[in-house]
């Protein structure tokens, strides 16, 4: 690498390293594998499929008795090669299957420790579990988490962005997730809230600085709202510009033993009809 190119940040090589797919059917391949493997071999990523049963999809975070009785499905070796065969077709060299033996967030937990990007299909789950499984997932792992929306089953894109960014440090994570995603879009909208929390300690981040140092451009949107109207602002932004993906900080508090989900967060899972990054 040149002096130039350690300099100039649009010439750097930036890329999610490890990709997991939660897959949820293998005839067909679900829409989390066929995303995940079309993501993998654009960036030259390893990836893991990783297939939930739907027994598993129905449980919260923590592990009850009926959890430790199920009987989940083993490894097939069928599987495993025909996902090989079908990951490699696709242009991906490193690739890995497994079976979950634990709820959604318990697997998400344990395998976001070593895998950058997480991509999931929002109705893994039902309506009814959205929030209390798979949202609580969200919350519970580490991992960036790309959330399909119902029914998906387009080519997966990253031409046009909107980015919602409130000052929270879930938000910059996500912005961090996603610049490899964010290096190649032709157009980055962000949709900066500017809300801060309070606490002059911290140093202020500034989204759209920060994108230019990463060689990243975009038409900044300043907007002032309440919590309950940032998701319908952001989703309003999304259908304007036809944006191919949401970036956006997954937001919940606990209270006692009860999640309560951030009015943005909520809004976005049941209603966004292109793929969300999310990060907590």
């Amino acid at each position: 690498m040149t002096s130039h190119e350690q300099a100039d940040p649009s010439t750097r090589v930036m890329r999610p390293g490890d990709i997991l797919a939660l897959a949820t059917s293998t005839r067909p391949w679900s829409p989390a594998v066929t995303a995940g493997v079309a993501i993998a071999a654009r960036w030259g990523s390893n990836l893991t499929g990783c297939f939930v049963d739907p027994a598993l999809r129905t449980h919260a975070a923590e592990p009850t008795v009926l959890d430790l009785l199920l009987e989940t499905r083993p490894e097939s070796a069928d599987e495993l090669a025909a996902f090989g065969t079908f990951a490699r077709q696709a242009g991906v060299h490193g690739a890995d299957w497994i079976v979950a033996r634990s709820g959604i967030a318990d697997t998400l937990r344990w395998l976001g420790a070593r895998h950058d990007l997480a991509v999931i299909e929002r109705d893994m789950v039902q309506a009814s579990g959205l929030l209390d499984v798979l949202g609580e997932a969200i919350l519970a792992c580490r991992v960036p988490c790309l959330i399909l929306p119902p029914g998906w089953d387009r080519e997966i894109r990253f031409e046009r962005i909107v980015i919602g960014c409130n000052g929270s440090i879930e938000s910059i994570r996500a912005i961090h997730a996603a610049l490899p995603f964010l290096r190649v879009a032709g157009q980055v909208t962000l949709v900066d809230g500017d809300v801060r929390d309070g606490d002059e300690r911290r140093p202020r981040f500034d989204p759209f600085v920060y994108l230019l140092r990463h060689g990243i451009a975009s038409k900044p949107s300043y907007v002032r709202s309440s919590s309950a109207m940032a998701g319908e602002i952001l989703l309003q932004e999304v259908g304007n510009i036809q944006a191919d993906l949401l970036v956006m900080g997954a937001y919940g508090r606990s209270r006692m033993r009860e999640r309560v989900f951030g009015g943005a967060t909520q809004r976005v899972l049941e209603d966004a009809t292109v793929p969300v990054l999310m990060q907590h």
